[in-house]
């Protein structure tokens, strides 16, 4: 029996504490212990509360680095802004993460998206295993690519940052007498890197395109497959009526959701919205008898099947389950990450991305589009059939033994 410490540390969303789930479960399953330290402690009870683990609170940034770049365009210019600016600050974050192992003791930590939880445990002689979406886990590159890549980059602002980064983690390596990491990329990868999305979805498209699934032995750019909770929340009650069902995943804060709504309401769509907000108890944006507002998170296992389209932020688990289901998507971005997801998107030819069509968009006839022509559902449908055998209880399997080999050496 071995201890494991699942450590996310950077990012916004619950996708990585829900990542951390399963992979929790299948190791106690296999005898191990478990601890948790997490970037929020708070909300992610509502995805891993019940598993009787302690939640520990991670060390995080919680100041604002003056100096950085804006808007950032790569991983490393977000490090810039997360404490990676001077070596004090990054000493004074790797000291807490250092204290944290010295209580628990892991013989294996598990990072998501939480290099600085990496840097302490490289410190320690901890293997480190890495898991997330492709944002996050970033090809072994230098310098590490830029994901902004729909605006100019300034000659030499790629190389200036990561040169820069580089020198003020290996400063702090050298204070704890480690040796320098060759280039940036180790921190966010460490020893066994498990990428968890699929070619078709890669930010950097850094793939190959392929149609069958990797095994924990093939190269991890490869890709394993994405993570995500294929269980709970409500069964879908769509409201009363003849139009199209439409799920729509969004938040009060997007600035378009009113016009949105209102595009939706006109069309004569079935919308069953699941709006955080409203779910707390928040006034409904738009009150209408062809718009339902559920009361908690909806299965989309359930509510997916039954839809004519999506409706999120384009978050990658959400994609995941819309293109398994074989659904349309219009994508609302609020960052980077999503933007590109939903570019992806598009390129598959399985949704629209509203970002990049003006503002306001034109939701009307963006909702017309998708509806109305057929091609975007049989895009959505042909990534369904190709990942028909994807089971996220495999890949989960695949991710435990992953990081169980770190026990061995390997």
């Amino acid at each position: 029996m071995a201890r494991f410490l699942l450590a996310w540390e950077l990012g916004d969303g619950l996708g990585h504490a829900s990542r951390f789930r399963p992979l929790a479960q299948g190791l106690r399953a296999h005898g191990h212990e478990v601890d948790l330290m997490l970037r929020e402690i708070v909300h992610a009870r509502s995805v891993l509360g019940d598993l009787g683990l302690r939640l520990l609170q991670a060390p995080f940034w919680m100041h604002q680095t003056v100096g950085g770049p804006n808007p950032t365009i790569s991983l490393t210019e977000i490090l810039v802004g997360n404490g990676y600016l001077q070596p004090d600050h990054l000493d004074g974050l790797v000291q807490g993460w250092l204290a944290a192992l010295d209580l628990i003791r892991p013989d294996v930590l598990v990072a998501d998206y939480a290099p600085t939880a990496t840097i302490a445990a490289r410190i320690k002689g901890i293997p480190v295993a890495t898991v997330g979406g492709g944002f996050y886990l970033p090809p072994d590159a230098s310098p590490l690519p830029p994901f902004r890549t729909w605006e100019p980059i300034e000659p030499g602002r790629v190389a200036y940052w990561e040169q820069r980064v580089t020198q003020t983690v290996n400063t702090v390596l050298a204070r704890h007498g480690v040796p320098a990491v060759p280039r940036l990329s180790t921190i966010l990868r460490g020893e066994q890197a498990l990428l968890c999305c699929w070619p078709e979805l890669d930010p950097y498209q850094r793939h190959d395109q392929r149609h069958t699934l990797p095994t924990a032995s093939d190269h991890i750019d490869a890709g394993l497959g994405p993570t995500f909770l294929n269980e709970g929340g409500e069964a879908p009650i769509w409201p009363d009526g003849d139009g199209p069902c439409v799920f729509a995943y969004v938040r009060s804060t997007h600035g378009d959701l009113l016009p949105l709504l209102q595009a939706l309401d006109q069309a004569g769509c079935r919308t069953l919205c699941y709006l955080p907000e409203v779910a707390a108890g928040r006034p409904a944006p738009l009150a209408s008898p062809r718009i339902r507002y559920a009361g908690r998170p909806v299965d989309l296992a359930q509510a997916l099947p039954q839809a004519s389209l999506l409706i999120s932020h384009a978050g990658e688990a959400t994609l995941a389950q819309a293109l398994l289901a074989g659904v349309p998507m219009l994508l609302l971005p609020t960052q980077a990450e999503q933007f590109l997801n939903a570019q992806r998107v598009v390129q598959l030819g399985a949704g629209l991305n509203a970002a990049a069509h003006g503002q306001p968009a034109p939701y009307a006839q963006l909702l017309q589009t998708l509806l109305h022509t057929a091609s975007y559902r049989a895009a959505a449908q042909a990534m369904a059939h190709r990942y028909r055998d994807f089971r996220p209880d495999s890949l989960n399997q695949t991710l435990t033994a992953a990081c169980e080999s770190l026990l061995n050496g390997h």
